[in-house]
């Protein structure tokens, strides 16, 4: 159990909040002793806000909780790093992130999570829930498909078309590592240990 040094913080430290598949950085809160045990015990983010005075769990109204995957202390023992799975927008605005729109791993790992949210919704009007349903052979079939309309796309000379077909492939691919239980992060780490 990670245990900072409240004390030398006044008895409250910051909590940034990071989305543990795209590393954007969502939001920042204060805890102090009590929301950090609640935290690491029930493994939602709980906070202790300073206008209310009071703990408060992110998504006790909303039900846009922050379900903690990862806490880091850092170097000083007085500020958390707690990568969390976001259910729904972060800001009370509605958006994602309290900083701006945008992710810090880009936008295929947004679109991944919104095809992982539209498999565990189970709603019958996703195209891509319904896609996934099809099974594997399906999924790599359509990948296979999409890999050969960009190879003939690389052989003429409309961009656009290029383009299109290239987008087409990376979601089908997608939809296939999400299928097989994969993630961009998994194959990165792939192409990371190439590198070396």
């Amino acid at each position: 159990m990670i245990q900072p040094d409240f004390d030398k913080a006044g008895g409250l430290i910051p909590a940034i909040i990071q989305d543990a598949a795209t590393a954007q950085v969502l939001m920042l809160g204060y805890m102090n002793a009590e929301a950090l045990a609640k935290t690491q015990s029930e493994g939602r983010v709980t906070f202790f806000s300073r206008s209310k005075n009071r703990l408060w769990t992110k998504g006790e109204t909303s039900g846009n909780y922050l379900t903690v995957k990862d806490i880091k202390i850092d170097c000083d023992n007085d500020t958390l790093l707690i990568q969390v799975q976001p259910q729904g927008s972060v800001c009370h605005t509605g958006t994602q992130t309290c900083f701006g729109e945008g992710s810090a791993k880009g936008f295929l790992y947004q679109l991944e999570q919104t095809i992982s949210h539209r498999a565990e919704s189970g709603d019958e009007n996703s195209s891509t829930n319904s896609f996934l349903k099809r099974g594997i052979n399906k999924i790599a079939q359509k990948v296979g498909e999409e890999a050969v309309e960009v190879v003939i796309e690389a052989k003429d000379n409309n961009d656009d078309l290029f383009k299109n077909e290239s987008a087409d492939l990376l979601f089908h691919f997608l939809v296939l590592l999400r299928a097989k239980g994969f993630t961009l992060e998994d194959i990165e780490q792939v192409l990371k240990s190439r590198s070396k």
